[in-house]
């Protein structure tokens, strides 16, 4: 349930209205608006506690209680008065800019990515992203460079005034990956690993919730559910495409899952159209397409090389490739309202 709160009203009120509801069995958390407070409250029966209901509205302060008939509680779009914004260490993503994450989809060597992470950051990019630890259908492909590629990019962030996101795969491996990342990336594999979404929910690095391939939005809105009952509420939705019965493309990206999401819940959506059609043609379209939709922040692959890419070539831009498509996407951000960085590059 939610208890909304009247603008202005005392803290102790506040206080007041929480401890009651742990007294009957909830689980609490005051979220303190700028405009106006709510308590959220979960895992008690409010069904069967009508009067207890009532009571509450008349509690000193309290302007309406509501009940929150969704399976997902915390994540909601009911829980906050404003849309959520997560701090990436002092990049915010969920805000009125519209948020760059480039860079390789696998870290391969030094170069590969020094050379990117320069070219992103000239074009603007606030986030590099890379991966250190590869999911493969094939226990015979690149698996990633480990530790090693964690230690790159995260000197390559440092260089270029990059913050770093990075899959974890592993829940034994979150506080390592967090040493060196900003945001851990759940990819979309490991959608329904609760154990892993568990473990990130205990962490305080910002999270980057990769859609499954095939999951309904409210599977993936129950995944972030497992994360923020952990007590980290630094989450970000991604849809990535799913998988239909069309073959031209690797997957379907679902573009209207930006507006159904963002009316569903109130945590920033991003979209990876690199991974959502596996076509380097088709990404800077959809990209266009995702930022007039509402997206908060793109996350797209970039390669200095893609012919030579040890993973996803075909579907990475070239760093030109990705210079050429930045103005557009600038364009098509301030035409919804929006901003978004241009660098010296462009």
């Amino acid at each position: 349930m939610i208890v909304v709160m009247r603008p202005g009203c005392a803290q102790k009120d506040v206080a007041h209205v929480s401890e009651e509801l742990e007294r009957h069995g909830y689980t609490v958390k005051p979220i303190i608006g700028v405009e106006k407070s709510i308590v959220c409250a979960v895992g008690g029966e409010e069904h069967k506690n009508i009067d207890f209901l009532e009571q509450l509205r008349a509690f000193d302060g309290v302007e309406d209680v509501l009940l929150i008939t969704k399976p997902y509680k915390f994540v909601a779009r009911e829980t906050r008065p404003e849309r959520s914004v997560v701090n990436v260490g002092g990049v915010l993503v969920g805000g009125n800019e519209v948020v760059m994450m480039a860079g390789p989809c696998t870290v391969e060597s030094e170069e590969q990515v020094m050379e990117t992470a320069a070219a992103v950051a000239g074009a603007g990019a606030k986030i590099l992203r890379g991966g250190a630890f590869k999911p493969s259908t094939s226990p015979y492909s690149f698996q990633g460079m480990g530790k090693t590629g964690l230690e790159i990019l995260r000197e390559a962030g440092r260089r270029y005034d990059l913050r770093v996101v990075t899959e974890v795969m592993d829940p034994r491996k979150v506080e390592m990956v967090a040493a060196y990342a900003d945001v851990l990336q759940v990819g979309a594999r490991n959608m329904q690993n609760y154990d892993l979404l568990r473990e990130v929910g205990q962490s305080r690095t910002p999270v980057l919730l990769k859609r499954g391939l095939s999951a309904k939005y409210e599977e993936l809105l129950l995944a972030a559910e497992y994360i923020a009952t952990g007590g980290n509420e630094a989450i970000m939705l991604c849809e990535r495409g799913i998988r239909t019965f069309e073959t031209h493309t690797r997957n379907t990206l679902d573009i209207g899952a930006v507006p159904v999401l963002r009316g569903l819940s109130h945590l920033p959506v991003v979209v990876d159209p690199s991974q959502g059609t596996g076509k380097r043609d088709l990404v800077s379209a959809l990209s266009m397409a995702a930022v007039a939709a509402g997206a908060d922040s793109l996350i797209i692959e970039v390669h200095p090389n893609p012919d030579a890419a040890l993973k996803d070539g075909p579907q990475s831009l070239t760093i030109q490739g990705y210079l050429d498509m930045v103005p557009n996407l600038a364009r098509i951000a301030e035409a919804v309202g929006r901003t978004m960085a241009v660098g010296s590059l462009v």
